[in-house]
Parts: C-alpha cells; structure tokens; sequence
C-alpha cells in the first residue's frame, strides 16, 4: 500500500493525482485534521508531527510513505530519511521543483506557500541548484489553508485575501507560480483568474504522482511489493464537519472516514 499523509484535507488532491496515475493501487490515506494547519507550527513541532504521521501509517502495513504537505515536506524530509531507513519517502517539493525549470520562459517564478514552508526557503534553494539564472519571489499565505479546511473555496471573502496575497508577485512579471501547498489546489481556478492566463501554474500534487509513478518504473522491486485492490482507507485524527464534503468534492466520490 502506498501511505499519504497531510496535516489535513489537501493532501487528498495528492491522493485525487495518485488515483489518476496508478489507479490500481491501494491507499492509506491519513489528515492530521485535530493539528492542522502545520504551517504555523515551529520546525520541531513539525517534524515530531511528521514522524508520528509517518509511524501511523507504517503501524498500517504501508511500503512507501508520501508526505503530502509541503511544509512537512520543506521542514522534515530529511529527519524522515533519517528515521526511517529502508522505506521509501516521497516529498512534494522536488517534482514541483523539476516542473519549474522545465516551464518557465522568462525565469521569473512565483512560490506561494505557509509561512513555515516559504520561511524554509527550500523552493529557493531547490530551484537555484537545478538552474541559477532562475529569479525566485516567494510570498506567505497563512489564511489560505484555514479557508480550504472550512470550506470557503469560492467564497468572496477568500477572492479578496487571494488578490491581496498575489498581487506583489503579479507586479515581478513572474510567468511561472508554484502553488507551494497542497491545499491550494483547491483554489487554482481562482488563482488562475487572479494571475492571468500567461501564468503557468505548477500544482505540486499533480507533479508528485507523476515523479512516483516513474519511480515505480524505475524500481520494480519495490512496485512488485505495494498492494492493488480497492480496500484504500481514509483516516482523521478529528472530524471536522466539512471534511467529507470537500473530500467528495475532490476525490469525486464519498468516502468513509476513520478515527485515527
């Protein structure tokens, strides 16, 4: 089985992706919904976060673990490594990274994000490493995964606070935008709109089950051992009322959730 976890609703445009790129294989699925967000959380409070995510989802029969949030990603990637030699680790940043480079004309990029994952600036580093030349402008968005959790997608209020936070990136001539979360995914048509069309916009979600389904081609001998079937499983550590309603929205289908 293949484990994803986030620090709530938005990694499951992660396990939306993964369902598109392997859709045979099985799912453990876990929001940390009682700590969300992470991003406002120290680096030490993170990362214990993230490795008793992760240990959740091994104690669950999982053979590669997805962190599927990126300020987990940016903060706790490598004491994951550390931790848990043998399993393989996936992160979001990189595959969004390799996009990047791969898309922008003018070398003007864009990366919005959590206050924990920009302050990282793992993006920045990422990037340089792969092509100096790149101009990278990052800007924090804090409220944009309380938003998401509660539901407000398309609510006004949630259109302002998106213009607002844009609007200095909009002003760098970037051509590219990272959506440095997998929440935000949730909002791109929005985003999109605020951006223009000349934007590219690269959801890391959707570039993060690619990068894993070429991992697997690459690996057979860690494809043979993840488990196919339809058994995949969804678990909480709170219910939240609007969790099942984004979740159907966003997997396209109801699902049943499980108390961690």
């Amino acid at each position: 089985m293949i484990g994803i976890f986030d620090s709530g609703i938005g990694g499951l445009t992660v396990v939306k992706a993964v369902f598109q790129q392997l859709p045979d294989y099985e799912i453990v699925y876990f929001g940390d919904t009682a700590r969300t967000p992470y991003g406002t959380k120290s680096p030490a409070t993170i990362i214990d976060y993230a490795i008793q995510d992760t240990e959740f989802l091994l104690s669950k029969g999982v053979k590669i673990v997805v962190v599927a949030c990126n300020t987990a990603s940016s903060v706790a990637t490598e004491a994951l490594r550390d931790r848990f030699t043998g399993i393989p680790i996936f992160e979001v940043v990189t595959p969004a990274v390799v996009k990047v480079t791969q898309v922008t004309k003018n070398y003007n990029v864009g990366i919005i994000g959590t206050r924990a994952t920009i302050n990282s600036n793992i993006y920045n580093k990422k990037i340089k490493d792969l092509y100096a030349d790149i101009k990278v402008f990052s800007n924090a968005c804090p409220l944009l995964v309380p938003l998401v959790e509660e539901g407000w997608l398309k609510r006004r209020e949630t259109k302002m606070i998106l213009k607002k936070y844009l609007y200095p990136l909009k002003r760098k001539q970037i051509d590219t935008l990272v959506l440095g979360c997998t929440h935000y995914p949730l909002l791109k048509d929005i985003i999109q709109a605020k951006m223009g069309k000349r934007v590219k916009i690269v959801d890391s979600s959707a570039e993060t089950a690619v990068y894993i389904k070429n991992y697997l081609t690459e690996h057979p001998e860690i494809d043979v051992i993840l488990k196919r079937g339809n058994n995949n499983q969804f678990y909480v550590s709170d219910f939240t009322p609007t969790f099942a309603e984004i979740a159907k929205k966003i997997l396209g289908r109801p699902i049943h959730l499980l108390l961690a």
